[in-house]
């Protein structure tokens, strides 16, 4: 089967992308959603004032408040979506140092 075939002539949405200081986060969970799948953890996140929710089989996330994050979201009617395994640190290359 042909890959990336597509109903139509519509032009895919490119990906938001947010970058800034992680202000807090909080935690919910964890919760069942069928049986057999793992546990998921959804975290609402402020970074620079916006509201952020994210959905995750992990117990701790990799960045912590204070943290300078980047992410890929979707804006939904229930609010901004941050895409699975895209949450991490973001590196500042003026203050990366080769050794």
């Amino acid at each position: 089967m042909a890959s990336g075939f597509r109903r139509g002539n519509r032009k895919r949405l490119p990906k938001l992308e947010a970058r800034g200081v992680l202000e807090s986060v909080d935690r919910e969970g964890p919760f069942k959603e069928w049986l057999g799948m793992p546990d998921l953890y959804r975290y609402h996140l402020v970074v620079d004032g916006t509201s952020y929710s994210y959905q995750t089989e992990d117990r701790e996330l990799p960045v912590t408040t204070g943290d300078r994050v980047v992410f890929r979201y979707k804006e939904t009617k229930a609010g901004n979506w941050v895409d699975r395994n895209s949450l991490g640190v973001a590196i500042d290359p003026s203050n990366y140092q080769s050794e």
